[in-house]
């Protein structure tokens, strides 16, 4: 009499039980991140400097690394799109734009600054906070600060400017008048 309510409540059980599993999920990924950026040094800002060092001494090594993570990722994804529902997650979340847009453009120039001066990125930072090395203290505390501000300011700038009219210059008309 009431097996299909059942069944659906076995399913909402089994579905529940998949999302509580999601937080264990990332926090195992966030891991094998941490150890595949130790195992491959890239946690030393040296050798990222070595890389960005193209006329000097030059490391190829970070090219190596970032071709691997390619390869997984691509693979990740292709395994995901296959898919009809997410492992660990109630719907997919994927990207809706495709358009490179000046946040975009800012944040991409800004991280690039960043990462060639220091010779870190926020993966390898939030590894390198185990050790509590002030020059990576301030650095973390300087991307939260990034971060927070551009939740609070950069987003309703950005939107401003989006919304902005902009003066149009058009030569005028010729009336009929005017022959």
């Amino acid at each position: 009499l009431h097996a299909d309510g059942d069944r659906n409540g076995r399913i909402r059980q089994a579905r529940d039980r998949r999302l509580a599993m999601a937080p264990l999920v990332s926090f195992i990924c966030g891991l094998i991140f941490g150890a595949g950026l130790l195992i491959s040094g890239m946690t030393d800002p040296q050798k990222v400097l070595g890389f960005l060092d193209l006329f000097g001494a030059w490391d190829a090594t970070l090219a190596f690394v970032m071709a691997g993570a390619v390869a997984v990722a691509a693979t990740g994804f292709a395994i995901a799109r296959r898919r009809t529902t997410p492992a660990f997650s109630a719907r997919f979340l994927w990207p809706d734009r495709n358009d490179i847009d000046a946040p975009l453009v800012a944040g991409a120039v800004l991280f690039g600054i960043g990462w060639g001066l220091v010779g870190i990125c926020p993966g390898p930072a939030l590894v390198n906070l185990a050790g509590l090395s002030l020059p990576i203290v301030v650095f973390v505390a300087a991307m939260l600060a990034g971060m927070i501000g551009q939740n609070l300011f950069g987003r309703n700038l950005w939107r401003r400017r989006a919304a902005a009219p902009r003066a149009i210059e058009t030569s005028p008309l010729p009336s009929r008048a005017d022959g």
